[in-house]
């Protein structure tokens, strides 16, 4: 039976019984929750752990297209606490997916920057899109030599000397 010959009682049971109808479910499974028309960039599972890309991200949320950062929620925090960081010093609204349908394979999203109505931006990978972020450039390679200071109680049990 076609969809505009079911009645609105039908329609309504089958909407209670398969749930509602999702438009580009795979679509939305890849990027996160969102449609590939809204997505401004995008951070593998692979590149996530080659380097950190929290200046790339800030970057894109700086030029104020993409307010929405949609975060693998089934990655290990400390991979993905930069990137909360970056969503919340800029202001954007960052949401941790953790379904299981959100999968943590090298070539699955990691980190998704998009906005709230279509943009179509390309290319949205974050290697191609922030070059200059890269393995090769000088930025990448401070971030990842700069010692992180810790916290008052790091300072305060973890003293030279002792």
């Amino acid at each position: 039976m076609a969809e505009e010959k079911k009645s609105a009682v039908e329609q309504r049971i089958d909407s209670a019984v398969y749930g509602t109808p999702k438009i580009k479910p795979d679509e939305q499974r890849k990027y996160l929750g969102t449609f590939r028309e809204r997505v401004c960039l995008t951070i593998s599972v692979a590149e996530l752990q080659e380097q950190d890309w929290a200046a790339a991200v800030t970057a894109e949320l700086a030029k104020g297209v993409g307010t929405l950062v949609f975060i693998n929620g089934n990655l290990p925090h400390a991979e993905v606490h930069p990137y909360v960081k970056a969503a919340t010093r800029a202001g954007a609204a960052f949401t941790m997916k953790t379904d299981p349908e959100f999968k943590t394979d090298p070539q699955a999203l990691a980190v998704v920057v998009a906005s709230k109505s279509a943009v179509y931006q390309s290319p949205v990978d974050v290697k191609k899109r922030y070059p200059q972020f890269g393995a090769g450039s000088a930025t990448a390679t401070t971030q990842r030599q700069t010692p992180t200071k810790g916290g008052f109680f790091h300072r305060l049990f973890h003293r030279e000397g002792r």
